[in-house]
């Protein structure tokens, strides 16, 4: 039986230096719900002790459509304002870009007040990576590389990506940037394999930028599919899992960090038992028989 490598303990993040977690912890819903200071306090606890050293943050998190915005930020930065030796155990990552009700603004002087605003409150001198949301058709790249580039060498941002860009949009930042990218952040999941097929990790791996998964597990509906689509990758999944007594979230996670582009998935669960668990999933090794059968299942037709 071929057997595909397993995730190595720590990579690369690109070319930034930097070493990470094979998977990551995002916290879009971390301000949700009342949280505390003590509630975020002990899950970014439980995942440094699992092993993860990528945190993913953004300052649009927290925003409920009328207020919020960088709540979940302002809650971190009292956690590491609180205790100070945890911001040296991380790879600290954030996002801007987002202006409510713009949408999007990533003109000169709107980034540098992003990221001076993000700074402030992570209570932090720098961030290890800043990445762009998503994309402001109304700004032009080499505009947008000048403030970015200007971040960099002022020393408030070590690394810089990019999120829900195109691979055009990719190629045309990266073209302008002095620093170039790092990393890329699409949606993937065993329910959303474009990226397999579309190019986008072809040129990741070209460029050498790491990608980083958003909602890898489907927005949860790997979890209790209600499709018959869901509910084959659900089957395939559990036919890895199953026999080695892991959770089909934990299979899901090791599915994707099988892939040669060394995607990053990132853990969405507020929930501490669930971030310790995924940290498990870099132990998993995959046949390319099973993790074909995942995509076969997702694709809902067969390999030519």
């Amino acid at each position: 039986m071929s057997l595909l490598p397993i995730a190595p303990a720590y990579r690369q993040l690109g070319s930034s230096g930097l070493a990470i977690s094979p998977i990551a912890w995002g916290m879009w819903r971390l301000a949700d719900d009342g949280a505390t200071a003590a509630d975020a306090s002990k899950l970014i606890h439980t995942a440094l002790d699992a092993g993860i050293t990528l945190f993913d943050t953004a300052d649009i998190y927290g925003f409920d459509g009328t207020g919020g915005f960088g709540d979940a930020e302002a809650l971190l930065g009292e956690v590491l304002h609180a205790e100070p030796a945890l911001r040296g155990r991380m790879v600290l990552a954030t996002k801007g870009g987002i202006a409510p009700p713009s949408p999007y603004d990533q003109s000169p002087h709107y980034l540098a007040k992003a990221i001076d605003a993000s700074l402030k409150r992570l209570q932090t001198d720098a961030v290890d990576l800043w990445q762009i949301h998503r994309p402001d058709i109304l700004a032009h790249p080499h505009e947008v590389a000048r403030a970015l580039d200007n971040a960099v060498m002022a020393g408030k941002v070590r690394a810089l990506g990019v999120s829900n860009f195109t691979m055009p949009q990719v190629a045309a930042l990266n073209h302008f940037l002095d620093h170039k990218l790092v990393t890329t952040q699409p949606e993937i999941s065993p329910l959303r394999i474009d990226s397999f097929e579309n190019g986008e990790l072809d040129q990741a791996m070209m460029l050498g930028l790491t990608p980083m998964a958003w909602s890898p597990l489907g927005g949860g509906q790997l979890l209790d599919p209600k499709t018959p689509r869901g509910i084959a990758v659900a089957a395939a999944l559990d036919a890895v899992a199953t026999p080695r007594g892991i959770s089909r979230s934990v299979a899901a996670y090791s599915w994707l960090m099988a892939h040669p582009a060394g995607i990053v998935p990132i853990i969405g669960s507020q929930n501490p038992a669930r971030v310790a668990e995924g940290a498990a999933a870099g132990a998993v090794q995959w046949s390319r028989t099973d993790w074909y059968a995942v995509l076969v299942a997702a694709r809902g037709v067969k390999l030519p």
